[in-house]
């Protein structure tokens, strides 16, 4: 099994352009650099190459030869989210990778025959998740990084060096694939050298001595050998995609041309990693300079792009930008999650995108601040609540449980409920022997059969929020079971809840 592979992208920043406008895959297109009318090509696409189109030409001379040319500035965002994009489409394959450029990737291919199948194999699964991020690459595999580097060069979707014939098999291969500068590419052409193999054969130290350390290094790609130590790449720990306009857009409906693609590249990216987004943080480049920024919290974890711009649109119908947009950028909080089966006993649960858009138009109509799951806090004052985010898996696992325990007879069938009154009904409470006599409440009065209490509760005495009561449990005469409780600093009482 080989040991390295390389992957390619053929003209990146063109690639990196065509990535965010697909459209321009079958034009002829050149991504240019500096200041109209002084614009100078940095890269073309595959067309535009046909047509005699190259760097670092002039745009005027570019156009006087492709008058349909089409011509694009790429954005330092862009281009950095294509290079992550092309790791994260690595990632999928092998968890040790090497970042070793703009365009190119090495992934250590040890031990993925087990899991993937042969080197031919392993390099179609490069070209697949590649392909899903929105890249068509070349994929080299050999015993060495720098024999895999320049069998990804050679043109062919996949080519593999059988191990212990990289010269062999390379040495017909131009030395123009080893990315010479135009010094030494020159400097070997006066020599006639126009080949790997024919770089391989002259001596060592002669190309040390006329070349120096460049020298050294070439010999070694020639031989297929690496000399430097593999750094592995570390993921962020987020995930951005970024576009800009040259128009201004102040509608959302001309804004969702815009972030669909944006989410969807940005849910291919995730989905190569077997990821979901927790969180979206959206910055809105504003035509004044400023920037609108929002962040969109999910209720439950998504890599959907439809429900994301549904949840997005959402929050900007509730805080619109104060001007024109002229560029945006999506960054997600990514989590891994772990699938789960639900239990035979429980009922089904919602769509998770339809949990999520529902819960956001909920924190859209109350405040994000009043939609969430209640959590008890460390206080023995009555309703000490609080709301955390909700989580579906932590909800449907509890009811999981007390249905087990429901099966399995594991509940006191005398266990008696509470069921508190939200907001506390106030009523009047007659007093005799230092109890509760009788109970009026909604015109009636109902006499205490038996009482028990009273239980005094009190905190935060040094706060102005502090709060004191006695609470009762009381059987009136209509055989309701009931908790009655007095605010000790009011003198009110109310009934708290009524037991089932």
């Amino acid at each position: 099994m080989s040991a390295f592979a390389c992957v390619v992208v053929p003209y990146f920043l063109a690639a990196a352009v065509e990535r965010v406008e697909p459209g321009l895959r079958e034009r002829p297109l050149i991504v240019v650099t500096g200041t109209a009318p002084a614009t100078r090509v940095v890269e073309v696409n595959a067309p535009a190459r046909v047509l005699g189109v190259h760097p670092p030409m002039t745009e005027a001379e570019a156009r006087a030869r492709c008058p349909e040319l089409t011509s694009r500035t790429c954005a330092d965002e862009v281009a950095a989210a294509a290079c992550h994009a092309l790791l994260d489409a690595a990632l999928a394959v092998s968890p040790r990778i090497e970042d070793a450029g703009p365009g190119v990737v090495h992934v250590d291919a040890s031990g993925l025959e087990k899991l993937i199948g042969d080197a031919t194999a392993v390099g179609r699964r490069l070209v697949r998740e590649a392909r899903a991020v929105g890249f068509t690459v070349t994929v080299g595999l050999a015993e060495s990084r720098a024999a895999a580097r320049v069998a990804a060069r050679l043109g062919r979707a996949v080519t593999v060096i059988d191990a212990g014939r990289e010269r062999e098999m390379l040495a017909g291969a131009s030395v123009a694939l080893l990315e010479l500068d135009a010094e030494t590419a020159a400097t070997l052409a006066r020599w006639g050298v126009r080949t790997l193999g024919e770089l391989a054969a002259l001596p060592r130290d002669g190309l040390v001595a006329r070349l120096g350390a460049t020298g050294l290094r070439l010999h070694d790609l020639a031989c297929g050998l690496d000399r430097e130590p593999f750094h592995a790449y570390t993921p962020p720990p987020f995930y951005q995609e970024a576009q800009g306009v040259d128009w201004e857009i102040d509608t959302l409906d001309a804004l969702a041309a815009m972030l669909t693609p944006v989410l969807e590249r940005l849910c291919a990216r995730l989905a190569a990693g077997h990821l979901a987004a927790d969180v979206l943080d959206v910055d809105l480049r504003l035509v004044s300079g400023e920037h609108h920024q929002r962040r969109v919290p999910l209720a439950h974890p998504l890599g959907d792009a439809r429900a994301m711009w549904t949840l997005v649109r959402l929050d900007l119908e509730a805080h619109p930008p104060t001007a024109a947009v002229v560029g945006v950028a999506v960054t997600a909080q990514p989590v891994r999650v772990v699938a789960g089966q639900g239990g035979l006993w429980q009922p089904t649960m919602p769509a998770i995108r339809d949990l999520a858009t529902v819960l956001t138009r909920l924190a859209a109509l109350v405040g994000p601040a009043s939609v969430g799951a209640p959590q008890l806090v460390d206080s023995h004052r009555p309703d000490a609540v609080t709301l955390t985010r909700f989580d579906p898996g932590a909800v449907a696992g509890a009811r999981g449980r007390s249905t087990a325990r429901a099966l399995t007879g594991d509940v006191n069938g005398d266990t008696l409920a509470l069921r508190r009154l939200r907001p506390p009904r106030a009523i009047e409470v007659e007093w005799s022997d230092e109890a509760p006599f009788a109970v009026r409440w909604n015109g009636a009065r109902y006499r205490v059969m038996t009482s028990a209490g009273p239980w005094r509760l009190s905190g935060d005495w040094w706060d102005v929020d502090g709060w004191a009561r006695d609470e009762w449990d009381v059987a009136l005469s209509d055989g309701t079971l009931c908790r009655i409780a007095l605010d000790l600093r009011t003198g009110q009482w109310f009934l708290d809840g009524v037991y089932d």
